[in-house]
């Protein structure tokens, strides 16, 4: 038999996708790779390797001092259209670890809580039980810690990947206005979307409601 013949083809990884989003919560120069690294839970060389597959894969660039970018147009339109097909949600069993989803902030305000476990990334350090919904990347709860923006990205990015339709609707517009290159920007639209009116209604399970409950808190469970 002859030997396989070696795939060109470059192959973007889920760890690709977490640092590019980093990258497009700051407006500064992008730290060092083993700065970005150790934020993100990475080797710097597996950093290194995700802005090289970003650029080519033409969701980052580089500047003219070689330090990487996110390009938020083209994240934009990845995140809205093809993401969840690159990085299909995967669930598990009941476990600890941190909300995400309709349970983890911005969401969370928005959407009355259901009277059943949450989605959460598995973490024996998570402050609450619920149904696993594996992070994008395993280095996920390591790297929520160390940037709070991040967390409501990628939780964002799950109710996208795993909610449901309505959830997804909600969610879309909130990544939009925090991938803009204005953060202060509030009229921001999604074609075929809009924007969500939260005014007298909230979210419950893929339902509207009205009038508007405020959404109890719910409790971890022991």
């Amino acid at each position: 038999m002859s030997a396989a013949k070696s795939n060109p083809q470059v192959v973007l990884r889920p760890q690709d996708l977490l640092v590019v989003l980093r990258l497009a919560l700051s407006r500064e120069p992008a730290p060092s790779y083993a700065a970005l690294a150790a934020e993100l839970g990475l080797t710097a060389s597996a950093t290194h390797a995700g802005v090289a597959r970003a650029v080519q894969a033409q969701l980052a660039r580089k500047d003219q001092d070689g330090k990487p970018q996110a390009v938020r147009e083209a994240l934009r339109l990845f995140l809205q259209h093809g993401a969840r097909y690159c990085f299909p949600a995967t669930r598990g069993g009941l476990t600890r670890g941190w909300p995400t989803g309709y349970a983890a902030e911005p969401l969370r305000a928005s959407i009355l809580q259901p009277n059943e476990p949450p989605p959460v990334w598995p973490d024996k350090a998570g402050p609450v039980r619920g149904v696993a919904f594996h992070p994008l990347y395993p280095s996920v709860p390591h790297a929520i810690a160390q940037n709070p923006a991040l967390y409501e990205l990628l939780a964002l990015f799950d109710a996208v990947r795993g909610g449901s339709p309505r959830e997804r609707a909600l969610a879309l517009p909130l990544l939009e206005q925090r991938l803009a290159m204005n953060p202060n920007d509030s009229n921001i639209v999604l074609l075929g979307l809009g924007k969500p009116d939260l005014k007298g209604s909230v979210l419950h399970s893929g339902e509207m409601l009205s009038p508007a409950v405020p959404p109890e808190d719910w409790e971890a469970n022991p």
